[in-house]
């Protein structure tokens, strides 16, 4: 019966409390009824205060109504780059300014700007000086002047060494040169000559070779013909060297004790049709502004010989070859020939050797 009569009380007593709650619609808070937005921690005019706002804004979503569009957001909607991790600055995480893109570029106080530094001076030893004593050091110096310049070389080449079997007598030829000296200039010896069963025709050059550049020598000296008699001497001057598309040529002009002037001119190309077999073909032309009827020779052209060689390198130093040569002699030599009992032209075929030391 008691329990029944305390039910009854609490009962009534919440009844009368419902009935009689306060006008205020802010009643039971913990500030003033008078105030609706006591205890915010921003005044009541500020519609975004504590994110809490009324229903009415429209970016109360952040924690507030589901009627704001962007509610859930992190950032506010106004802000189009919020969130993001770098500033509005495009060159902020640039180890340098910004403002100066050209600094440690040479623009410190008391530089010299990029472009007009001095060269650093040369040195003054070499890294091995710190290993190696010093006569060892210099041994090496002298070896490695006289290995790549500065020194003196030697070579002689025996460019055609042949036999010409015919119809007639089988005769030979030769021409070769030998020379001794530094890089710009040496002492040249040139040789050629021909002769059947008798010899023919010789002569002996010695020349001073004089480097023009890379590729041409400035050659000057003395000729001495041994055959035909009689023997003539002649003072020398002429060019050699490689000319464009690898054609070597040799071309002197010549003036005899006698006072008559003469040239000749030699060419050849050698034409690899594999990295042994070369094919050669040569030409000579000799010419005589003067008559030296004495040892054969007219005025005007006179001899040219051709010829065409195919050479096998066993080594670069040693090659036999086989060809055929064409020589023809023009207008006043050509009779001088004739009455001699030689022939205007002959064709022959050669085989020889090539080599060099």
């Amino acid at each position: 019966m008691k329990r029944l009569i305390l039910a009854g009380l609490l009962l009534a007593g919440s009844a009368q409390a419902q009935n009689t709650a306060p006008t205020d619609p802010h009643a039971g808070h913990s500030m003033p009824a008078a105030d609706p937005h006591a205890g915010h921690s921003m005044p009541a005019a500020d519609p975004h205060s504590g994110h809490g706002m009324p229903m009415d804004d429209p970016h109360a979503g952040h924690g507030a109504a589901m009627a704001n569009p962007h509610a859930g957001h992190e950032m506010p909607a106004a802000d189009p780059h919020a969130g993001h991790q770098m500033p509005a600055d495009p060159h902020a995480a640039h180890s340098m300014p910004a403002s100066d893109l050209h600094a440690d570029h040479g623009t410190r106080p008391g530089t010299v700007e990029v472009g007009n530094a001095p060269a650093p001076p040369p040195p003054t030893d070499r890294a091995a000086d710190r290993f190696f004593p010093p006569a060892t050091m210099a041994a090496a110096r002298e070896a490695l002047v006289r290995e790549h310049g500065g020194m003196t070389v030697s070579q002689l080449m025996i460019d055609i060494a042949e036999a010409r079997p015919g119809k007639g007598a089988d005769s030979y030829a030769w021409n070769g040169e030998a020379w001794i000296g530094g890089d710009i200039d040496r002492l040249a010896i040139k040789s050629e000559g021909e002769g059947s069963e008798r010899l023919g025709q010789a002569e002996v050059q010695a020349l001073w070779s004089h480097a023009l550049d890379a590729y041409w020598n400035l050659q000057l000296g003395v000729r001495q013909d041994i055959r035909p008699r009689p023997g003539r001497s002649y003072a020398v001057v002429g060019f050699e060297g490689l000319a464009p598309y690898w054609f070597e040529v040799d071309a002197n002009l010549f003036l005899s004790n006698k006072g008559d002037l003469s040239a000749r001119i030699e060419a050849y190309y050698d034409q690899r049709l594999t990295q042994r077999l070369i094919l050669q073909p040569r030409i000579e032309i000799e010419y005589a502004f003067t008559a030296d009827q004495r040892i054969g020779v007219g005025s005007g052209l006179g001899t040219t010989e051709a010829g065409l060689r195919l050479r096998y390198e066993f080594s670069r130093r040693f090659a036999p070859y086989v060809g055929i040569v064409h020589e023809r002699r023009f207008g006043e030599t050509g009779r001088l020939a004739v009455a001699m009992g030689d022939s205007r032209r002959e064709t022959r075929a050669v085989l020889g050797v090539r080599a060099w030391f």
